[in-house]
């Protein structure tokens, strides 16, 4: 087996290339560590897009924060005990009722606001160069 540095590296798409180019969102580390989550959480932009932000016409009611501590605050909850590098956990987003439903999104009805989403948590190293922890939220089908 060859020692890591013998290996020839050809390409490198590191987590500061996905944040300069928009595919991920660092999350508010204040509020990443008011909600006690020890380390700090990134979002992928789908995830960041359709349930952080605050749909149009929502935003007399909603914010970015509250919508980020409902995903936190059910992260957590389906996260303690679990003994893995990656877990799916469910939490109930408000959004426009839009018909642009995914397959992770569950719904009771045809015109109801509430869906119950379905979302993955990983727990690696921050970056290729940064073996420290960080969690990244992203759709059950993201890598």
């Amino acid at each position: 087996m060859k020692n890591l540095e013998e290996w020839n590296i050809i390409d490198v798409y590191s987590r500061k290339d996905a944040i300069s180019d928009g595919v991920q969102v660092l999350a508010n580390p204040k509020l990443t560590t008011e909600s006690g989550i020890k380390f700090p959480v990134y979002l992928t932009e789908k995830v960041y897009n359709k349930y952080v932000k605050v749909p149009e016409g929502m935003d007399k009611f909603q914010n970015e924060e509250s919508r980020l501590w409902d995903i936190f605050t059910m992260f957590k909850h389906f996260a303690r005990g679990v003994d893995s590098d990656f877990i799916e956990f469910k939490v109930s987003v408000t959004l426009q009722p839009r018909g642009d439903w995914t397959p992770n999104e569950r719904r009771e009805g045809p015109d109801d606001p509430q869906r119950l989403v379905t979302l993955k948590a990983v727990i690696g190293p921050m970056d290729f160069d940064d073996p420290s922890p960080a969690i990244t939220i992203m759709m059950p089908g993201e890598d």
